[in-house]
């Protein structure tokens, strides 16, 4: 099957299942990885048990690794609501999900210091971010579409993102209270982005985006408190320049981790809609 047609809200599309275009930073741990929030690079070390090692190299009869990472810090990963509350379904649970229609926006984030936000405690007028009216501006041609995937490619859009080292207080821009708040006016429950996290890296331990976005009001950790408690948010993916704005089929890859988060891996297809 090289094609696949669907309809929503009453309108058929095509997508270009042969056209794959994947969205997940390979995790190399014997080389360069991106890294965030950690000291330690991802590992992997072979299997000792009794007489036996996991490495063919070493005089073992078969490859078995032991790996070590930080989901969050390590690469393309998919976090749900858990990752921010005492308990609750955990990522596993939320996985699969049907593909989904998506909109691949890019924008250019701005300095803090360009705009007022009435909430800009903790943060440094240096800061690069992402604003609602950037978001609207650039969904503009998509806006009376059905997507409810979200693909976020930040410019710069150099290929360093596969292997960079994110450190600091602010190592790269952030959202906004008002563009996550559009985000979730749209009423996107599947949201990639090329960033580490959708808040500031040092922001006091609010991650009022992340709060935002699942619908939980700030400082509290109860899962029921969650309205939008299904959503889920992929981060540190990387979106090559060949792959057009525009509408597309996001396809979410996640293993079944019982974790509030896990390695993933983000696809989309090129997608047409079939004129009635």
């Amino acid at each position: 099957m090289r094609e696949f047609e669907f309809t929503i809200q009453g309108r058929r599309w095509r997508a270009d299942l042969a056209s794959p275009a994947d969205l997940a930073i390979p995790l190399r741990f014997d080389g360069p990885q991106p890294s965030f929030f950690a000291t330690e690079p991802a590992r992997a070390a072979p299997l000792r048990s009794g007489g036996f090692t996991g490495d063919v190299r070493l005089g073992g009869s078969c490859n078995c690794g032991v790996y070590s990472l930080a989901p969050h810090c390590h690469g393309t990963h998919t976090e749900c609501v858990a990752h921010v509350t005492a308990g609750g379904e955990h990522v596993a649970a939320l996985t699969p999900v049907p593909p989904s229609l998506a909109v691949l926006l890019t924008v250019q984030p701005i300095q803090l210091e360009e705009i007022t936000l009435a909430d800009a405690g903790g943060r440094a007028l240096s800061d690069h971010v992402i604003t609602r009216e950037m978001l609207f501006a650039a969904a503009a041609r998509w806006l009376a579409d059905p997507w409810t995937a979200l693909v976020i490619r930040t410019l710069p859009n150099d290929s360093s993102k596969l292997q960079r080292v994110y450190a600091g207080p602010c190592p790269a821009p952030y959202f906004t209270p008002d563009a996550m708040g559009w985000i979730v006016e749209r009423g996107v429950t599947s949201l990639v982005v090329d960033l580490p996290s959708l808040d500031r890296a040092d922001d006091g331990g609010a991650l009022a985006a992340h709060r935002i976005y699942w619908g939980l009001p700030a400082a509290m950790h109860d899962p029921q408190l969650a309205v939008r408690g299904r959503a889920l948010v992929t981060e540190l993916a990387y979106v090559p320049d060949a792959v057009p704005d525009g509408l597309h089929l996001l396809e979410l890859h996640v293993p079944a981790f019982g974790a509030d988060a896990a390695p993933s891996r983000p696809v989309l297809y090129p997608v047409q809609e079939i004129a009635a």
